[in-house]
């Protein structure tokens, strides 16, 4: 099998990107460019080809996870490393970040974020965004990891939070990993109870968004908060 250096220097994929540019190599050539190197008998460029077969085209590489990656002959934990890094960066790149002082001025603001960060999760992890009194985000933070009720998510957690951060409200973001957004028994108990709790406190509970792989359910778009 042919190795990277020795195509010729025309053909080698850098050399190709610094004449032509990025968009003139294909994605095996973008790929074999992030590993470097391949094996013995197969160069980076062939790595790449097997990876991308692997994961069953270019669009499921970034399904493709760690342990599959490093089953590949030649892909060790440094390369899947690099890769899953690479994959999960242009993931970030390609959201709204929801950072600090940023104004949420709908669900839709949250919504852009948060699908785009949980769609691939197997498990439920519920969020808790803390607003000021213009709306303004003060904190965005990840409380709880698993199935979602009363008894995993604790009001102490999250109201304490809220005194830390002078906020004057909230909204809950959580996952449903099976894709549906409709809301479970658990998902409308806990919203109430933690309304309930707000209302104590003085601190409004906004909305409790629930994001599945492409579409999201909002109480308060649905006309299910404060009542």
């Amino acid at each position: 099998m042919t190795k990277i250096k020795e195509l010729p220097k025309e053909e080698r994929p850098i050399e190709r990107l610094l004449k032509n540019g990025v968009d003139s190599l294909s994605n095996e050539e973008l790929l074999a460019i992030l590993l470097k190197t391949g094996t013995k008998n197969c160069s980076s460029k062939q790595l790449a080809e097997s990876i991308i077969k692997k994961a069953g085209g270019i669009h499921k590489l970034k399904d493709l996870p760690f342990s599959k990656m490093i089953e590949e002959k030649g892909m060790g934990p440094v390369k899947a490393a690099t890769l899953l890094s690479c994959i999960t960066l242009c993931k970030r790149i390609e959201r709204k970040e929801l950072e600090y002082n940023t104004k949420v001025t709908s669900s839709k603001d949250v919504v852009a974020y948060f699908i785009q960060e949980l769609k691939d999760k197997n498990q439920e992890y519920f969020y808790c965004i803390y607003l000021d009194s213009t709306k303004r985000i003060l904190e965005n933070k990840l409380l709880f990891l698993g199935t979602l009720n009363y008894s995993t998510v604790h009001p102490r957690e999250i109201f304490k939070e809220a005194f830390i951060n002078g906020a004057v409200s909230l909204i809950f973001v959580h996952n449903h990993p099976t894709g549906e957004v409709v809301p479970s028994k658990n998902d409308i108990a806990l919203t109430r109870e933690l309304e309930k709790i707000g209302n104590l406190h003085g601190i409004k509970v906004e909305d409790h968004i629930i994001v599945g792989k492409e579409k999201y359910y909002s109480f308060f778009e649905d006309g299910e908060m404060n009542i």
